[in-house]
């Protein structure tokens, strides 16, 4: 894995930093793969209960595709009639975004910076988002003649609603912190100072919980949005015995009970 993607994983949470902070966290192709078999390594891995998605430096989340290798790379299409230049949607963005909305354990992305363009759809595939006050959000494609990319076409409409989302795709311009929570972009804006330690604690929080809980009500939601309610409550009850029938239930039973405080074992 390269080094603009760092991964480690400790005590069942997964942290998955871009560092690229001198390039505000751009994606080169390098990134783009190595953020790729991060995202799908701790998807993936029964022993990751929770996932964060973080960035270094001060000033980007990720602002998206790295525009000055993208030129490049149009210039080698130009040239050789190859094509390949958008094929990293394909390749690297679609894959990033199913491994996090289908990993079965939350995912919490803690926005540091400017989240931008595919930079943005990252950030909106996570399950919480955890923004620093000083952070923005754009869309940007249509600014450089491009359509959405990154899920964010699914993500954004069900996060603000179709009609803000299509304002901010053909109207592409800076969202602020504030105005993100007032959006539901955001679950929670903090003091820039203190994202780190506070996303840290959400994540660790959701590491120790209920897994099979926590992955059968993001399958869940996922399943509403799509599906008439007959079909979702018959999800629902799917789910629920799935659920029931794992040793965390059992565990968060006996602990009420007793009044205790459960340890749940994400099995």
């Amino acid at each position: 894995m390269a080094d603009t993607v760092l991964y480690e994983v400790e005590d069942g949470l997964a942290t998955i930093t871009l560092n690229r902070p001198e390039a505000m966290n751009a994606l080169n192709i390098a990134t783009k793969v190595a953020l790729r078999e991060a995202a799908e390594s701790a998807a993936g891995d029964t022993a990751v209960r929770a996932i964060l998605l973080t960035a270094a430096g001060e000033r980007a989340f990720c602002v998206g595709q790295d525009l000055k290798e993208h030129i490049g790379l149009l210039a080698d299409d130009r040239e050789t009639g190859a094509g390949q230049t958008m094929s990293t949607v394909r390749e690297h963005y679609n894959p990033i975004v199913r491994a996090l909305t289908g990993a079965p354990k939350p995912v919490v992305a803690a926005v540091n910076g400017v989240a931008a363009g595919a930079g943005f759809g990252f950030a909106l595939a996570a399950d919480y988002r955890l923004v620093a006050d000083t952070a923005a959000f754009n869309t940007s494609f249509a600014g450089v003649a491009l359509t959405a990319d990154s899920g964010i076409s699914w993500t954004l409409p069900r996060v603000i609603g179709p009609s803000r989302a299509a304002d901010l795709l053909l109207f592409p311009r800076s969202i602020s912190a504030q105005d993100a929570l007032e959006l539901g972009i955001a679950n929670r804006v903090v003091p820039s100072a203190q994202l780190s330690a506070e996303a840290a604690k959400v994540a660790r929080a959701l590491a120790g919980g209920p897994t099979v809980a926590y992955a059968a009500i993001k399958e869940a939601v996922a399943y509403g949005l799509t599906h008439s309610l007959d079909e979702t409550l018959d999800k629902e009850d799917e789910l629920q015995s799935r659920a029931g029938r794992s040793e965390d239930h059992a565990i968060a039973v006996r602990a009420f009970v007793n009044k205790e405080r459960p340890e749940y074992l994400g099995r």
